[in-house]
């Protein structure tokens, strides 16, 4: 079981491009067996025309909710709006970059892969071709259906728009590689992962919250302990 102390943050979960809060859900009962406090949000742009300061503003509102300390967890794409809203936010312990994208001021998805930006970036992205071994690859088979189903496109918006602020700069973070990742290639995240103070590493696909949530819980929960000293 996964203990810790009464002054321990609240974890804040924050799903990547084409997801919901939903895909939170296995990670979310390890946590809370072990007496973790977490919350989550849904990113407008995941089925909206929103962009990164959209979903910047989303993140916000929840951490004033939450009103007292936190860890921000961020996943895949949820990295960028992730970064833009721990820069305004107070309270704000530590940022944990799960096979996520770490940007600066500047950068846009799109523009971090290289590719050409839209200038008038309107419309979805598609959700991808074969989403199973995109994005879980060692997720069992149903469950896995069952995730691919529950996808929905993704704001374009989302992919061009770039950063204003970078929290990372002032904010601890931690960076989780994801080593079998075929959504973010591994070779990318490790390029991100300079930015971090920390890194961690896990044999798994891109979506560890479905694949391993225990060990995964266990590796946030020994992050968060250290993000606001020794347990009580």
């Amino acid at each position: 079981m996964i203990s810790g102390g009464v002054d321990r943050p609240t974890l804040l979960l924050v799903h990547g491009a084409w997801h919901g809060s939903w895909c939170w859900d296995a990670l979310r009962a390890e946590l809370g067996a072990g007496g973790w406090t977490t919350r989550v949000v849904d990113l407008p742009s995941a089925g909206q025309e929103a962009g990164v300061q959209d979903d910047a503003r989303a993140v916000l509102a929840e951490l004033e909710r939450i009103g007292g300390p936190a860890v921000v967890v961020a996943h895949s794409y949820g990295g960028i709006p992730v970064t833009q809203a721990v820069a305004e936010a107070g309270d704000v312990a530590h940022v944990v970059y799960l096979a996520a994208y770490q940007l600066d001021v500047g950068e846009s998805l799109l523009g971090h892969h290289g590719a050409p930006v839209p200038p008038e970036p309107h419309g979805f992205q598609a959700v991808p071709d074969n989403p199973v071994p995109v994005f879980y690859g060692d997720v069992p088979g149903a469950e896995a259906d069952r995730a691919a189903r529950r996808l929905v496109p993704q704001s374009t918006k989302s992919f061009v728009e770039p950063l204003t602020r970078a929290g990372w700069h002032t904010v601890p973070s931690t960076y989780v590689v994801c080593e079998h990742d075929r959504a973010l290639p591994p070779e990318n995240q490790e390029t991100l992962a300079a930015r971090s103070g920390a890194v961690h590493r896990l044999a798994c696909h891109h979506s560890p919250f479905l694949s391993m949530p225990g060990e995964l819980a266990a590796l946030l929960a020994e992050i968060a302990h250290g993000s606001v000293g020794p347990a009580a």
